[in-house]
């Protein structure tokens, strides 16, 4: 009985879906961690033709800071290129106008615009929570990433269950494959392919079969996991009119910890 016990909680974190939960539940902490980091976002859309040759890049980098409690988004380079001086006197223009509207807000507005950013958060975790429990997972094997152990972990959904939160729709028609931290339980990589068409946003925009999602993650400051790279590949319709095959990636760069409120550079530097 005693080797039992003492096997038994060695049996159970082999247990993928064990793993699995595990991560979700630490995510949350991760989550209330994260929210004291600023970072650049770099977003490059590449659009192709019908043979697939690339037939238009647009690049947006934005430095996101944390102003009076809730993200700040500001626009700092086009295409990998300084903003013209036109376009930095708007982006100077719009973040004064923040500044002070923020400033003037009474104490119940501001706490209900830092409650909203935060209910924003927590609607994005919902599909996440239900991971667990809307896949069958199979362990693959053991691999080092990034210098870390992870375990490799195969996601199918199962068959006839349906998401409780309708935010987490899309789950019946993905599978994924993840890449799992063995000392921190956090994914350091997920890739994600849709099994079926995914309907966004009403009838906006719809992802065809066969579309790929790719996330990394990376340690910072040995105590959060904070996203490196999104990549989104594949076939969208948007507005169920214009057909688009292409690329959308995000990767994120100069996480810095910050006890204030706000971190504003001159959008020269």
């Amino acid at each position: 009985m005693t080797a039992f016990l003492c096997l038994a909680p060695i049996l159970s974190a082999q247990d993928p879906r064990e793993i699995v939960r595990r991560s979700v539940e630490l995510d949350r902490r991760n989550t209330e961690i994260s929210r004291n980091y600023t970072y650049i976002e770099r977003q490059e859309e590449r659009e192709f033709d019908g043979s697939g040759k690339v037939k238009n890049v647009e690049v947006h980098t934005y430095d996101v800071t944390k102003l009076e409690g809730s993200p700040y988004r500001r626009l700092v380079a086009l295409n990998d290129k300084p903003l013209s001086r036109q376009d930095q006197k708007k982006e100077e223009e719009k973040l004064r106008k923040s500044i002070e509207d923020r400033k003037k807000e009474t104490p119940e507005t501001r706490q209900q615009r830092i409650a909203d950013w935060h209910r924003k958060q927590e609607k994005q975790r919902e599909p996440l929570r239900e991971l667990p429990d809307a896949f069958d997972f199979r362990l693959l094997r053991e691999e080092a990433i990034n210098g870390g152990e992870t375990w490799v972990i195969d996601a199918t959904p199962k068959p006839g269950r349906k998401p409780r939160a309708q935010s987490a729709f899309f789950l019946p028609k993905v599978k994924a494959r993840f890449w799992i931290d063995r000392t921190d339980y956090q994914c350091v990589k997920l890739e994600m392919e849709t099994l079926d068409t995914v309907t966004l946003g009403g009838v906006l925009v719809r992802l065809a079969k066969g579309s790929h999602l790719t996330m990394e993650q990376t340690r910072v400051n040995n105590e959060v996991w904070l996203p490196k790279r999104i990549m989104l590949a594949g076939s969208v319709r948007l507005l169920l009119l214009k057909k688009v095959h292409g690329q959308l990636e995000y990767s994120y760069s100069d996480y810095k910890k910050f006890q204030t409120d706000s971190r504003i550079v001159s959008i020269g530097q």
